[in-house]
């Protein structure tokens, strides 16, 4: 799973462990990240709080499939395996479309998204690469999608969330489940 050994279940924080078997019982499997980060107690908690804070956020402009696709498509710029096939699973069932998670990972511009999703991954890739170039005109191009500047900040504070992430899952070797290949690709089996 990890360069870094992940700890038992049985080991982790009563908190941890409540919230992992929380996400057990609604996937069905525990997503390797959880695991691998409840290594470092004190960082999985903030980790996981700025996470839910930026991606079940309730007032947001952006919809849950908006938030899963800057994370595939920024996360693919980054190279990060587990990101983009975890994330791409999400973002398939929120957005109900098999393909949508393969085209924003490779080339986004060629994707079948709308063109406000469109401009939403142009603000986030350049976030993502380009932050040092943010201008002025990247908001006003935002603004005639009908962003508001507070969707504007969540869109960048999501890639940047995100670029930590990638890079901690990179650099320790954290694999995909197998289960998040299938997800959204096929319809439930009822």
């Amino acid at each position: 799973m990890s360069r870094y050994p992940a700890p038992e279940l049985k080991d982790l924080p009563e908190d941890i462990r409540a919230k992992v078997l929380e996400v057990q019982n609604k996937a069905g499997f525990v997503p390797n990240v959880f695991l691998a980060l409840a290594r470092r107690p004190a960082e999985w908690r903030a980790f996981f709080a700025y996470h839910d804070a930026l991606m079940l956020k309730e007032d947001s402009g952006l919809s849950k499939g908006d938030r899963e696709m800057i994370v595939t498509t920024t996360s693919a710029a980054n190279n990060c395996l587990y990101c983009v096939v975890a994330h791409g699973a999400i973002l398939r069932i929120y957005e109900k479309k098999p393909l949508v998670a393969d085209q924003v990972a490779v080339n986004y511009r060629k994707a079948d998204i709308t063109p406000r999703q469109s401009a939403m991954l142009d603000f986030a890739m350049k976030v993502c690469l380009h932050s040092d170039q943010i201008a002025d005109a990247d908001f006003a191009a935002l603004h005639a999608h009908g962003f508001n500047d507070e969707d504007i900040w969540d869109i960048a504070a999501i890639t940047a969330f995100f670029g930590l992430s990638n890079r901690m899952a990179s650099f320790s070797g954290m694999m995909p489940n197998p289960e998040f290949y299938l997800m959204g690709r096929l319809p439930k089996a009822k």
